[in-house]
């Protein structure tokens, strides 16, 4: 199983990012699995099988088109069949999974044949049961993204998906690129978690900051996707709100420490930090007692030693109880001072 309850899993999802640059691609790979990822992700569609001729030869005049109509902007951007297994060969290289989103029937069979190590089923394709279960059938950990999809779409994907196998991880995805911090939704996370507690749940964001990963990981979060590119500045729809090798490798820091932060410091710990030690005030008399003196809120006070005697913070144990000697105003009380302590 790849995914685990237990240890955070984070794909760097280049997407087109690399601009249908073969080398891109492949500096995507060495400087992603540098700073932290499990996975780097990259997309995979036959554009003409995907979309119908007219949709294909349509006008695309975006400020970030690469070329006239939609189709061969979509072309500009795709890698090249042959140089698939050179990324997974990459991948290998840098101990990163080499995961890709097919968008049709000939993308996957593609995927089969060099053996893609994760595939991803896109929100896109949420609900597409026919494509679900051939994606399923093969038997590779699959990610699902859900944005856009209502709860009885999710769970007829998820089913299809169980009929086959259970390395799966559902990612709470919110549709919008990019997404508006107050608009992650990231309460949804513990709803999948309940919903579907045979499945690893994760969050596959669009927001352009790193809160969301840690944010995400306290909800229930162990599965974690991301764009990431290499100049926010460059000509695309996606560079804009994905995080560049800084910011990707503060998320997976910051995500990493979220469990860490958890755990309470062991009890025997708390008071003896070296700031007390050195600064923490002891109790002293605010007058001169008397052996048999009761000691009151009215007759105490914080004094900082070289050393610590009773520290101030224990006063609720000593007041009320009496003092076997005579103390002179601002003296240190030693725990022996003090009559059934």
């Amino acid at each position: 199983m790849i995914f685990s309850k237990e240890v955070p899993f984070i794909i760097a999802e280049v997407g087109q990012n690399h601009q249908g640059d073969l080398d891109l691609a492949r500096e995507y790979i060495r400087i992603f699995a540098f700073e932290g990822a499990d996975a780097v992700k990259f997309q995979t569609r036959n554009n003409k099988q995907l979309f119908s001729k007219d949709a294909y030869e349509a006008p695309y005049t975006s400020e970030n088109a690469f070329a006239a109509t939609y189709g061969a902007h979509r072309e500009k951007l795709e890698l090249k069949i042959e140089w698939l297994p050179i990324l997974k060969e990459d991948c290998i290289k840098h101990g990163v999974k080499f995961m890709s989103t097919p968008f049709d029937e000939p993308s996957l069979d593609i995927l089969q044949q060099i053996d893609v190590d994760i595939l991803k089923i896109a929100s896109f394709d949420l609900g597409n049961l026919p494509f679900i279960n051939r994606i399923a059938k093969l038997g590779k950990p699959v990610v699902m993204s859900v944005g856009g999809g209502k709860i009885e779409q999710i769970r007829s994907s998820v089913q299809t998906l169980l009929n086959h196998h259970n390395d799966i991880a559902i990612l709470h995805c919110v549709s919008e690129y990019p997404c508006e911090f107050n608009r992650l939704g990231l309460d949804n996370i513990e709803v999948l978690i309940r919903e579907f507690p045979e499945c690893i749940i994760g969050s596959s964001d669009h927001f352009n900051g790193t809160l969301s990963g840690p944010i995400a990981s306290m909800k229930g979060a162990k599965v974690f996707e991301k764009h990431v590119t290499l100049n926010r500045a460059w000509k695309g729809t996606d560079h804009s709100f994905a995080l560049e090798p800084e910011g990707f490798r503060k998320f997976v820091r910051d995500i990493k420490r979220v469990s860490k932060m958890m755990a309470p410091k062991p009890i025997e710990e708390v008071g003896t930090e070296k700031v007390f030690v050195k600064l923490g005030k002891s109790l002293v008399t605010y007058h001169d007692l008397k052996a048999g003196d009761t000691l009151s809120l009215n007759n105490l006070s914080g004094r900082i030693f070289n050393e610590q005697y009773i520290p101030v913070r224990e006063s609720n144990r000593v007041i009320s109880k009496t003092v076997n000697r005579d103390i002179k105003k601002g003296d240190p009380i030693f725990y022996d001072d003090i009559i059934g302590l």
